[in-house]
This record gives C-alpha cells, sequence and structure tokens, in this order.
C-alpha cells in the first residue's frame, strides 16, 4: 500500500520555518543567560523581553485584524491571532463579561518538555503568561483583568490544557 504525503503549501512551509525559529531563538537567548546569571535572572529578563513584545503584539494585531475599539470581540479576535502564531490550538468565548480561551495543549510546555524541562514550566508560565495577559488588557484599554484559573503546566491530571479569561472590569 502506497503512503500518501501531506504536501504542504509553501506559506504553510515558511509559517512553520519562522515558528521553529521564533520558538528556537526564545529558548536559546533563555539558557544563554541562565548559564551566565542564572535561572532568576534569566526568567526576569524574559518577563522584561515578553512585557514590551506583548505590547507590540497587541498593537500589531489590532492593526492587521482592523480593531480600534476595545469590544471582547477585537479582543478574542486579536489575541486569537497572536495564539496561532505561537502554534497554539484553542476555542474563545467572548460576551460582555470579557473572553474566555480554552487552550488545547500548549505549545510552550511541549517545548519545554522535549528539552527536558518541564520542571520550570509552572513558575515560568505563572511569570510570562501573566505578564503577557496584564500587557494585553492594558493595550485593550484597562477595561480588562487576565487570569489564569487553570494552567497546563501546574495540572496533575496530565491534561496540557490552560483556561485563560480575560474579564471586563466592574
Amino acid at each position: 500500500m502506497e503512503r500518501v504525503r501531506e504536501v504542504k503549501s509553501e506559506e504553510g512551509i515558511l509559517i512553520e520555518y519562522l515558528r521553529r525559529a521564533y520558538h528556537a531563538v526564545d529558548g536559546l537567548w533563555f539558557m544563554m543567560v541562565e548559564q551566565a546569571s542564572g535561572f532568576d535572572e534569566a526568567l526576569e529578563l524574559d518577563r522584561r523581553v515578553w512585557e514590551v513584545l506583548a505590547k507590540i503584539e497587541a498593537r500589531k494585531a489590532r492593526e492587521l485584524m482592523g480593531c480600534a475599539g476595545n469590544s471582547a470581540e477585537e479582543l478574542a479576535r486579536c489575541f486569537g491571532l497572536k495564539l496561532k502564531a505561537d502554534g497554539q490550538e484553542f476555542e474563545a468565548d467572548a460576551s460582555d463579561d470579557g473572553v474566555r480561551f480554552a487552550l488545547r495543549g500548549c505549545a510552550w510546555l511541549g517545548l519545554l518538555r522535549k528539552g527536558g524541562r518541564a520542571h520550570l514550566a509552572l513558575r515560568i508560565g505563572q511569570t510570562i503568561c501573566m505578564t503577557e495577559g496584564r500587557v494585553w488588557c492594558a493595550e485593550f484599554g484597562g477595561e480588562y483583568v487576565f487570569e489564569i484559573p487553570e494552567m497546563g503546566c501546574a495540572a496533575r491530571s496530565g491534561s496540557d490544557g490552560c483556561q485563560m479569561r480575560f474579564a471586563r472590569n466592574g
């Protein structure tokens, strides 16, 4: 029986290539700083980098998606673009109360596991994911509060999924 090979488009190949390079650069620079200055310093520098990057991502997502307001639907579309760029599978629900994202697995947790560093995932997630979420809230007019009621990197059940929520203030 002949195997059918999935043929990816040139655009699909480019996206996969760039995503892999993006993930590799993030991990490599972190490990180099960690080697030179220790884990705590590397994590703090990583937090500061992601604080700025999240602002850039949010602003670019708004521009690309044509979203000038702060509605839950716009936030869902823009943050959804960010998650897709990370290679994340998810579902989003927007309502008057805010936006809930249900992530199936975690692209970043998968990379940490592959590199034998899963034991660091919870601390990294609590620092970096929370930083990104707070920045996205600020970029959407400060009208939201970010929380992660379920973190895949904290799950004892073996589930990698996360629940992220942008709750409307007031």
